[in-house]
């Protein structure tokens, strides 16, 4: 599933990231998390992060983990400032209205799985 895929099936709005690059972006699974120490010992490579932190944190995370995208749930955004990180390492953003319940849901019923560690 790529990320054009997931801005479709969520309604999601792009925070960044041209369409070149959501259509580009491959992930075949999913962590969601608000704690950052979760997601950098049990994450994946390669998975879309879902989390509701708009930190600086979660671009740093995303990037330390090799996550491809971040996508923010309950329609967060975050500052100027981190989108210009997001922008420098050419991470994806996108933020969707669906809590995280849902928007796992959806995304699981699409076929993304789980991308925690065995």
């Amino acid at each position: 599933m790529t990320l054009a895929d997931i801005r479709r099936l969520l309604d999601c709005e792009v925070i960044y990231g041209d369409d070149d690059l959501l259509e580009q972006t491959e992930v075949r699974s999913c962590f969601a998390a608000d704690l950052m120490s979760d997601v950098l010992a049990f994450s994946r490579s390669g998975a879309l992060l879902v989390t509701g932190l708009t930190s600086l944190q979660s671009v740093h995370t995303a990037d330390i983990a090799d996550l491809p995208a971040i996508l923010f749930i309950h329609d967060k955004r975050p500052g100027g400032p981190i989108v210009d990180v997001a922008r420098h390492k050419r991470i994806p953003l996108l933020t969707t209205r669906r809590f995280m319940f849902e928007t796992c849901g959806l995304l699981f019923d699409h076929g993304l799985k789980a991308a925690g560690k065995e």
